[in-house]
């Protein structure tokens, strides 16, 4: 399977707040903890060690995981993983996910590898300490229609439903509709079928969607160890008490937060916030129920409903039924860091720039800051579209460009006649500036006409270069064609494949040496783009 790999940057799909945190600018610095190499992580492992207490092992291990893992079919590394977190030297990378129709995009997959695999480098680097990977199912989530559905060659599966509440609880009713569309769709090779067994088994077989996805998650990396938390636990909203408390009566994650953004834009007036506090950033969760709390009038509220509460009558809630408080995106990434031994998250370039913005927060509330690494990116292709790349002379460069300076700049190469007037627009430039002398040196009162005839001249010949460009498309139509449908292959939707295409259209073709190849290629902390050939 050869590799090659390209510059997040160069690709053009990152923002320049990712770039800026890959090249180590300086400026970014207040906004995270440790950058993600290897030898960073010997102070992350002190730090976590000293603020993760045996109390808190106990509880996410005897009293959450071993009861959350009796119904599942776990590895026998997965098991060790999970008797690992009783010590005091296991340690965890985490990255998190919603509980996509059958995993939703690709990037589902590189996610979990990317723990995996970094798991694997800090136990070579650090042999006394055990690194154990960790998928956090978003099971508070209520945006359903964010994970309803997903894309296989070109259309929707989509599961219909009427969904409220926390959508972990969601019933699977439904799903054996999608089943069949799907089922249709796929065929009947060996490689097919196992991909109906996986759909059946996790999705008609399972009551709730987070039972069913911890069953696929599982599966599907059944080998590697992975270890997957359901936090919508009562146990392990325990732990977050604390801080709930402190929420609720001095809306602490929204003062740091604004200052935080605030720091944010004056490091670069381009950088916009990723997300918004709220003065109160956690839901109340009940069955079908997930509304935002809010304080008002001296008195809480949960919106659009008629539950309302004094400040005390909401700490005893607090104390009594903790599982009724749901973090929302601004301290759900706290809650991760007090439950788990956390030292690492990997997630994709948004949930980054969310995470820049909570440092501030979590210093004020004395919870260490994890790590914070870039996913793996992946775009992965047959070899016969490896080849049609040669033959066709496209470069890595030019495969990520947009469709449309893709088109000008293949057709600019391949055209018989040169239809680039940079030069042409230079001279004129250049001939232009000796006539402003002339107007400099008789009557100023000239400037402005000789600048609106440049400007006239410059934009004559910028129409006719983009008149010669169109004509030439349509002598190349065929070759442009060719091009075209091959980028249109590699990106979907004029998106990057693996925020478009669900794994089943890749294991189809490939099968089991899928997930393999993911593990021996993706290199967490190399800190490119790869690109695949299967």
């Amino acid at each position: 399977m050869p590799a090659d790999c390209i510059s997040f940057k160069n690709t053009g799909y990152f923002s320049s707040l990712i770039c800026d945190y890959l090249d180590e600018n300086q400026e970014l610095k207040p906004f995270y903890n440790r950058f993600p190499n290897l030898d960073n992580f010997k102070n992350q492992i002190e730090e976590k060690g000293a603020h993760f207490t045996p109390e808190s092992r106990k509880v996410l291990h005897g009293g959450v995981l071993t009861e959350q893992y009796k119904k599942v079919e776990a590895s026998v590394l997965t098991l060790q993983n999970i008797d690992l977190l009783k010590l005091e030297n296991t340690f965890t990378v985490t990255t998190g996910h919603q509980l996509n129709l059958f995993t939703g995009p690709l990037y589902f997959l590189y996610k979990i590898v990317s723990a995996i695999n970094l798991s694997k480098e800090l136990k070579e680097k650090y042999p006394d300490q055990n690194f154990v990977p960790i998928y956090w199912m978003a099971t508070e989530d209520h945006d359903f229609d964010e994970i309803n559905y997903f894309n296989f060659r070109g259309k929707k599966v989509q599961w219909n439903k009427d969904a409220s509440g926390a959508v972990g609880e969601l019933s699977t009713e439904g799903l054996a509709e999608v089943f069949e569309v799907f089922s249709n769709e796929i065929g009947h090779t060996k490689n097919a079928e196992h991909l109906k067994s996986l759909f059946q088994d996790a999705y008609l077989e399972h009551d709730n969607l987070a039972d069913a996805t911890r069953y696929l998650a599982n599966a599907v990396f059944h080998e590697y160890g992975l270890v997957i938390v359901e936090a919508n636990n009562a146990a392990l909203k325990k732990e977050f008490i604390p801080f709930i408390e402190t929420e609720l009566l001095n809306q602490t994650s929204f003062k740091a937060v604004t200052e935080t953004i605030e720091d944010l834009n004056n490091y670069s007036e381009g950088y916009k916030a990723q997300v918004n506090p709220r003065e109160i950033n956690l839901f109340y969760l009940n069955e079908n129920l997930r509304e935002r709390i809010v304080f008002e009038d001296d008195i809480y509220k949960v919106v659009n409903t008629a539950i309302t509460w004094t400040k005390n009558a909401i700490l005893d809630e607090v104390k009594k039924h903790p599982e009724h408080f749901s973090p929302n995106v601004i301290m759900r990434p706290l809650y991760q860091e007090v439950i788990l031994p956390n030292l690492c998250y990997i997630g994709g370039g948004g949930e980054l720039a969310y995470w820049f913005q909570l440092k501030k927060y979590f210093n004020t509330v004395n919870v260490p800051f994890p790590v914070l690494l870039l996913r793996n990116s992946v775009l992965i292709q047959t070899e016969s579209q490896s080849k049609k790349l040669e033959n066709l002379n496209i470069s890595k460069e030019d495969v990520f460009l947009k469709r449309s300076a893709f088109i000008n700049k293949k057709v600019r190469e391949i055209s018989n006649i040169d239809i680039d007037f940079s030069e042409q627009k230079k001279h004129l430039i250049k001939q232009f500036e000796s006539m402003y002398k002339i107007a400099e040196d008789t009557d100023k009162s000239f400037l402005g006409a000789v600048k609106a005839q440049e400007v006239k001249q410059l934009q004559g010949l910028e129409h006719l270069e983009n008149r010669l460009l169109k004509a030439q498309k349509r002598k190349l139509k065929d070759a442009v064609s060719r091009m075209t449908d091959l980028q249109t292959e590699l990106f979907p939707g004029g998106s990057l494949q693996e925020r478009n295409t669900n794994f089943s259209e890749f294991y189809l073709e490939y099968g089991e040496q899928l997930l393999p190849n993911l593990i021996k290629n993706l290199q967490p902390l190399k800190g490119d783009f790869l690109l695949l050939t299967i």
